[in-house]
């Protein structure tokens, strides 16, 4: 993958990311296409840790199906879908966001 391109928008340098990372990074389960918590931390530049904590602190602000966390057969078979660990040996299963979900209920 390469670099992210960059503009300034408002005096404020913004990151372009390419269409084709963000496509990669969105899976199909439960019916609902949605980006593992890893990819859209990455995306933003944050610690998973970090994307997660802040989403459950403000959970009043997001629709309900928002965020999931997988279940532990779902998390093995997406696991046994990559032909080298990228996973870090979680120790738990990893959330997913849905794609297409309102991002936010409340300014």
């Amino acid at each position: 993958m390469g670099a992210n391109a960059a503009i300034f928008f408002g005096g404020v340098m913004v990151s372009i990311i390419p269409a084709e990372r963000v496509e990669k990074a969105i899976y199909f389960i439960r019916k609902q296409k949605v980006m593992l918590d890893k990819d859209l931390a990455e995306l933003y530049g944050v610690k998973t840790r970090v994307l997660t904590q802040a989403v459950r602190r403000n959970l009043e602000r997001f629709p309900i199906d928002f965020m999931f966390k997988l279940s532990a057969p779902e998390a093995e078979i997406l696991r046994s879908q990559f032909v080298t660990s990228s996973w870090g040996g979680r120790r738990y299963s990893p959330c997913v966001f849905n794609c297409f979900s309102s991002f936010t209920n409340k300014s």
